[in-house]
């Protein structure tokens, strides 16, 4: 007996389009507000990353995988954190090892595949760090392209995976241009990061927000003109990634290098 998802697997097609690589954009506060306010839902939920506080410590890591079930020694994680570093000599060299998990206890630069690179401290022109996870965009191409619906977007803008539609076909991980998305090694479902959605829709903090020493993420509500996310927003030099996309992120970034891919 065929099963539902095996046979959706089957049957169902879905042209793929190619898009240029990008770096990010500053954010034009009035367009950006002027859009908020059109929009008729009290709440929309944004987060904001402050690369200049983040260490690389990794505790962030730590705590969204053990929130939300992703298998602790799995190479797949909800959310992460990249090192940047640049050499004078005009060299860029980023890695995220296990995510950074266990965060960045080596100078060396793991290059993949058991290799990897030492750069001697006199020879760094910077070096910093940048967490990632899902921007949450306002036009999903994740949403766009799933067939049967598992993944939808809420109307508080979050998107959300529901593993008892996902058939594991994959289409939702090759749309996100952000490299956001993977299997789940145990539910073989698409898997990524809700803004903890089953917390911050009772009034906590995100696990990786939470677990932050250093104040590097914050998440609020754009909608409310109080939020200290939202007053730093508007008053702030922030950016976005990737944003010729045209898909409209919202996760900020302040303190974004144009090195950051």
């Amino acid at each position: 007996m065929i099963t539902r998802r095996d046979f959706l697997k089957k049957t169902v097609t879905i042209a793929g389009v190619a898009v240029p690589l990008a770096a990010f954009e500053i954010i034009d506060p009035e367009k950006l507000f002027a859009q908020v306010a059109a929009e008729k839902t009290k709440v929309r939920w944004v987060f904001l990353v402050d690369t200049y506080k983040c260490v690389g410590c990794g505790f962030c890591v730590k705590a969204c995988k053990n929130e939300n079930e992703v298998p602790y020694d799995a190479n797949v994680t909800r959310t992460w954190v990249e090192r940047y570093v640049l050499t004078k000599d005009g060299r860029l060299f980023a890695d995220t090892p296990k995510g950074a998990r266990d965060g960045f206890a080596t100078t060396r630069i793991d290059l993949g595949l058991g290799k990897y690179q030492d750069i001697k401290k006199d020879n760094i022109e910077k070096a910093y760090f940048v967490p990632k996870l899902c921007n949450q965009c306002e036009n999903p191409p994740c949403v766009q392209v799933c067939p049967v619906g598992a993944t939808y977007q809420a109307p508080d803008g979050v998107v959300l995976v529901d593993r008892t539609w996902c058939i594991g076909c994959g289409y939702c991980i090759m749309a996100c241009p952000y490299g956001v998305r993977f299997f789940h090694p145990v539910h073989h479902t698409a898997e990524k990061c809700n803004f903890c959605y089953h917390r911050i829709t009772k009034g906590m903090k995100t696990a990786c927000v939470e677990a932050c020493a250093f104040g590097a993420r914050k998440i609020g509500n754009i909608k409310d003109p109080n939020d200290p996310v939202t007053k730093i927003i508007r008053t702030e030099r922030v950016g976005v990634l990737k944003s010729e996309f045209g898909t409209k992120p919202q996760a900020f970034y302040i303190g974004l290098d144009e090195e950051v891919r």
